[in-house]
Parts: C-alpha cells; sequence; structure tokens
C-alpha cells in the first residue's frame, strides 16, 4: 500500500494522458473504500476504470496498484485481484448457474456450491433458477446476473461500471445498498462510476469528479 499523510492509497496515478480523454496530473485512490466516480459522459469515466484494470495502457505517465507500477506487472493476474464489469456486461450462452461460476472458471477458482450461488443472487436481488436460460432474462437481470458474477469471484477491488443503470431507482438503491454492504463487511475495496449523485453521496467514502476535457 501506498501511505499518503497516514492514509493507505491502492491506486497512485501520476501524469496521466490518453489520447485527447484524460489528463490526470496527480490521482490517490485509497484501500478498502467505496470509490464513486461521477462527471458528464464523454468525461473519461470508463476509460480511467480500463486504465486502472490493465484494459488500457496509458500514453504517457504511470498508474501504480499497492504500490507496483502496473507496467511491470502481468495484466492477466492484476485482473484477476482487480476486477472489472463493464456497463454492458457479457451474458455467456447456458444458464444462470454456468454463467455465474465462468467467472470462477476464468479465473482458476474453483466452481461455488449451488447454496452459495443462490446467496449471490440474493445480495443483487436476483430471484432465479439457477437452470433457467441466462439468455431469457432481461437486460436489468443480465446486469444484476453480471454483478453476481463478479461478486463471487471476490477479488481485492471491484471496478464497477454503472453496474444497475437498468434498474429503476427503488431496485438500484437495495442491489447497491447489499453489494456494498457486503463489501464492507469483507474488507475490500470498490470503485464505482454511478449516475445517480443520490447514490454516490449515500454510499461513497471517496469521490472522483472528472470533467469532459476541452482541446
Amino acid at each position: 500500500m501506498i501511505e499518503k499523510q497516514g492514509r493507505a492509497y491502492m491506486f497512485l496515478l501520476e501524469n496521466i494522458l490518453y489520447k485527447n480523454i484524460l489528463h490526470i496530473d496527480k490521482m490517490e485512490i485509497p484501500a478498502n473504500q467505496i470509490t464513486c466516480i461521477v462527471g458528464e459522459s464523454g468525461a473519461g469515466k470508463s476509460t480511467l476504470l480500463k486504465l486502472l484494470n490493465s484494459m488500457l495502457s496509458a500514453d504517457s505517465g504511470s498508474i501504480y496498484y499497492q504500490d507496483k507500477n502496473l507496467e511491470d506487472v502481468d495484466p492477466v493476474h492484476h485482473r484477476r485481484r482487480v476486477v472489472m464489469l463493464a456497463q454492458q456486461p457479457t451474458i455467456f450462452e447456458g444458464t444462470i448457474r454456468e454463467n455465474l461460476n465462468i467467472g470462477l472458471v476464468f479465473s482458476e477458482k474453483k466452481p461455488k456450491e449451488d447454496h452459495e450461488l443462490i446467496k449471490a443472487m440474493a445480495v443483487v436481488h436476483l430471484n432465479k433458477n439457477l437452470d433457467e436460460d441466462a439468455g431469457t432474462l432481461s437486460g436489468g437481470e443480465k446486469q444484476r446476473l453480471a454483478l453476481a458474477r463478479v461478486y463471487l469471484m471476490e477479488p481485492e477491488v471491484y471496478l464497477l461500471d454503472e453496474p444497475t443503470a437498468a434498474l429503476d431507482e427503488e431496485t438500484e438503491e437495495v442491489v447497491i445498498g447489499n453489494f456494498i454492504k457486503k463489501v464492507k463487511e469483507k474488507d475490500q475495496s470498490l470503485i464505482m462510476i454511478t449516475h445517480s449523485q443520490k447514490i454516490a453521496t449515500k454510499y461513497g467514502d471517496y469521490m472522483i469528479t472528472l470533467e469532459k476535457r476541452v482541446v
């Protein structure tokens, strides 16, 4: 961990340039906190998450995770520790059970028992039969299925890109509230892009506001 003025930071970004999208002189993201990223469309919020996940590489500058430069870290190994969920999650052919376990397969972890899968679905307020075809789910149900999938992977850090954008406000608050409660219980870290100022204010321990770059 990077210690700054008595506070532990898990990510440190310095002099980051990425195309004409992001220009970050310095950014510190604390460990074991709920960090919410807000800002207008086109400000680079999703790009920032992809940089933190090593899905993209900055044109210049350095990104450190737990004081190691990501340029020196195997990106596959990093993505198993820092798991990202895109705004439009991938749903694979097969059952809900198979979709929940596939993240564990990719991470070379043992699949979970059915009772554990059901508990994960309960966290995201998804009441479905594990044998049901995942392709038949609605957009909001698919988002929650994908959120349960990354929850089961138990990473050090969750990177969530508007994970409940397809849900109504009431359901969104229940799902986010449940998920964050579990993250805090396990002393994990969560970095989340949200369109909801209400969610960011209520649940965020730390907030990052990105502004669209003027060129």
